[in-house]
């Protein structure tokens, strides 16, 4: 079992830039694939990046490669989602999620957080 807690969404300018943070309860962190997703009002949740177990694979979708950078420190149990050059396209609700494969589907992951607001203005 694992719980998850999200933490640094908020209200940003765009070009502006936030870090979310994920904190990860348990002594199994390392055996766990993570992953950012968000949701936006009315569509549906989408994948937004993964890391791999020892950090040494990532992947992002298409439109936050080069803005956002996904990274974990397995010592203190944290996955992070550093986002620059926000665009208010990239409001929604951000979800860390962990799963025992890097994929992208957000039903193939088994835990996950409660969420984190992240709203950028125009």
């Amino acid at each position: 079992q694992v719980q998850l807690v999200e933490s640094g969404g908020g209200l940003v300018q765009a070009g502006g830039s936030l870090r979310l943070s994920c904190a990860a309860s348990g002594r199994t962190f390392s055996s766990y694939v993570m992953g950012w997703f968000r949701q936006a009002p009315g569509k549906e949740r989408e994948f937004v990046a993964v890391i791999s177990w020892t950090g040494g694979n990532t992947y992002y979708t298409d439109s936050v490669k080069g803005r956002f950078t996904i990274s974990r420190d397995n010592a203190k149990n944290t996955v992070a989602l550093q986002m620059n050059s926000l665009k208010p396209e990239d409001t929604a609700v951000y979800y860390c999620a962990a799963g025992g494969a890097v994929v992208l589907t957000p039903r193939r992951y088994d835990y996950w957080g409660q969420g984190t607001q992240v709203t950028v203005s125009s």
